[in-house]
C-alpha cells in the first residue's frame, strides 16, 4: 500500500513546523512544495521532504502533484498564505482538480482583495469602518476628508499590518501615500489604497473551523501610527452578550464570503456601535494562536484542521478551560543586537509553557513598523486571569537585550533591562483603548 502523503504549498515560519508535527501524529508523510524551500529553517533542522517548484505557476503544481501521485497516496492538500491569500486560494484549486477536501478558491479570492471583501460584507450589511478604494494621491486625499480625520491607510492586498498606518494629519496621509504609491509602482497592476475610517476601541479575534466559532481572543497593539503587537489572550474579557454578538457576526460573515470551510479568523474592533468587523482572514492564523486555543480550550485547530483536509471527523469539542496569553519582545529602537538573554531563566517559570526568540546577537534591526519587528514571544498559561497576566510579567522581566544604534551619535535607548523598562514592557491585557491595527494577519 503506498504510503499516505500530506502535500503542503510553501511554508511558514512560526506554524509550519506545528502543521508537519501534527501531520506525523495522524501517520502522513509532509511534503512541502515551496518556490525556495530554504527560507523554512525547519524543513533542513528536521531533515523533512521539500521539493522546489514555482507555486506561482498553477501547472508546475498540478504536474509535480501528479507525479508525487505515482508513489505516494496523496491524503490531502493544504498550504499557507505568504503577504496575501493567494497562495491559500492555490490549495483551493488544486484540491478541486485533484478532488480532495479544500476551501473554495472562490471564496479565498473573494478575500484576498480587501476592498471586494468589504463589499460582500457591507453588502449583508454587516457592521464596518467606513472605507473607499483609491488608486492616487488625490483620491487618497479626498477619501481622507470624506471619511474624516485620523484614517486608516494600507494597501487593498496584502496581510501581517504590512503597509498600514494611522494617518492622524495631512502631512501624515501625504508621507504615507507616497510611501505605498512608490512600492506599488514596481507591480504590473494599478495601485489600490483602502482608505478606512479608524474605529477606536479593544481589539477582539474570532476563531472559527467550518461554521462553529471555536474561540474569541483579545490582542494588544503598540507603536503608534504603525501597528506592533504586544500581546494576545484566550478567551477574551467579555460579558455572554458581548461574546454572543461577537459570534453571531462572526457566522454573517463566513455566510456573506463563503467561508464555511475550514478554518477562518475574523478581527473586530469594539466601538460604540459594537462590534464592527476589521477584516476576515479565510485560514488559521499564525503565530501563537494555534498553540493559544490549544492551552486555553484544549483544542488543537492545526490538527482540527488536517482532519477536516484529509476526510477524517474532526473534534471540537473543549476539553477544558483556562487562560492563556503571549506578550511579544519589541526593540526600542533600530540598530545591532549586541545581545538577548534571559529567556532559558522565564521558561523555568511555572505556567510558562513557551519561550521563543526569533534573532540572535548581530542580527542587524530594522522595524518596518508592522509584525516583522518582534524579536520573540513569551506563552503562559493558569487557571486564572490574574494568574497568568503575573506569569508573563515575571518571565518578561527576565528578558534583555541591548542594541547599538547605527548612528553613532544616537541616543543609547535602545538598551533594555526589565528592572528599569518594566513599566513600559508591561501590558494591559484587558485591551488597549488606544491606536492599534486593523490588520493582524499573524
Amino acid at each position: 500500500m503506498a504510503r499516505r502523503a500530506l502535500i503542503l504549498v510553501e511554508g511558514h515560519r512560526s506554524i509550519g513546523l506545528l502543521y508537519v508535527k501534527a501531520a506525523q501524529r495522524l501517520g502522513l508523510h509532509p511534503i512541502t512544495l515551496s518556490t525556495d524551500p530554504v527560507q523554512y529553517d525547519y524543513l533542513a533542522a528536521e531533515s523533512l521532504a521539500a521539493i522546489r517548484v514555482d507555486t506561482d505557476d498553477f501547472d508546475a503544481l498540478i504536474r509535480e502533484c501528479a507525479r508525487l501521485r505515482a508513489t505516494y497516496h496523496i491524503a490531502g492538500i493544504t498550504g499557507f498564505s505568504g503577504l496575501d491569500e493567494s497562495i491559500y486560494a492555490t490549495v483551493g484549486k488544486l484540491c478541486r482538480h485533484f478532488d480532495l477536501p479544500g476551501p473554495d478558491p472562490v471564496s479565498i479570492e473573494r478575500c484576498c482583495d480587501k476592498f471586494t471583501q468589504r463589499q460582500f460584507l457591507a453588502a449583508a450589511g454587516i457592521p464596518m469602518p467606513a472605507y473607499r478604494l483609491a488608486e492616487d494621491a488625490t483620491e487618497v486625499d479626498s477619501s481622507a476628508m470624506e471619511i474624516g480625520l485620523p484614517v486608516i491607510v494600507k494597501p487593498a492586498v496584502g496581510s501581517g499590518s504590512c503597509g498600514v498606518r494611522l494617518c492622524r494629519n495631512v502631512d501624515e496621509l501625504a508621507e504615507h501615500t507616497a510611501y505605498l504609491l512608490a512600492g506599488e509602482r514596481t507591480r504590473e497592476s494599478s495601485p489600490r489604497i483602502l482608505v478606512e475610517e479608524f474605529a477606536q476601541g479593544p481589539q477582539y479575534s474570532a476563531d472559527t473551523m467550518g461554521n462553529e466559532v471555536i474561540a474569541v481572543g483579545a490582542a494588544d497593539f503598540d507603536c503608534p501610527p504603525n501597528f506592533v503587537v504586544r500581546g494576545s489572550i484566550f478567551p477574551a474579557l467579555l460579558t455572554d452578550c458581548e461574546h454572543k454578538r461577537i459570534a453571531a457576526v462572526s457566522l454573517s460573515c463566513l455566510s456573506a464570503l463563503g467561508l464555511g470551510w475550514g478554518p477562518a479568523n475574523i478581527e473586530f474592533r469594539w466601538t460604540e456601535r459594537g462590534p464592527v468587523v476589521i477584516e476576515v482572514n479565510p485560514r488559521l492564523p499564525g503565530w501563537t494562536t494555534p498553540r493559544l486555543i490549544q492551552l486555553a480550550y484544549g483544542i488543537d485547530p492545526i490538527g482540527e484542521h488536517l482532519k477536516l483536509v484529509i476526510g477524517e471527523e474532526w473534534d471540537l469539542r473543549r476539553r477544558h478551560w483556562q487562560t492563556a496569553a503571549a506578550r511579544f519582545l519589541v526593540p526600542e529602537g533600530d540598530g545591532v543586537l549586541d545581545w538577548i538573554d534571559g529567556d532559558t531563566r522565564a521558561a523555568t517559570i511555572p505556567g510558562v509553557a513557551e519561550v521563543k526568540l526569533y534573532v540572535e546577537p548581530k542580527t542587524r534591526i530594522v522595524r518596518k513598523g508592522d509584525f516583522r519587528d518582534t524579536m520573540g514571544h513569551v506563552i503562559a498559561a493558569s487557571p486564572s486571569r490574574a494568574e497568568t497576566e503575573a506569569i508573563l510579567q515575571r518571565a518578561v522581566d527576565l528578558i534583555g537585550w541591548s542594541i547599538t544604534p547605527f548612528h553613532p551619535l544616537a541616543n543609547r535607548s535602545n538598551l533594555r533591562f526589565p528592572h528599569l523598562l518594566a513599566t513600559r514592557a508591561g501590558w494591559q491585557l484587558t485591551g488597549n483603548r488606544g491606536a492599534g491595527d486593523q490588520s493582524t494577519e499573524r
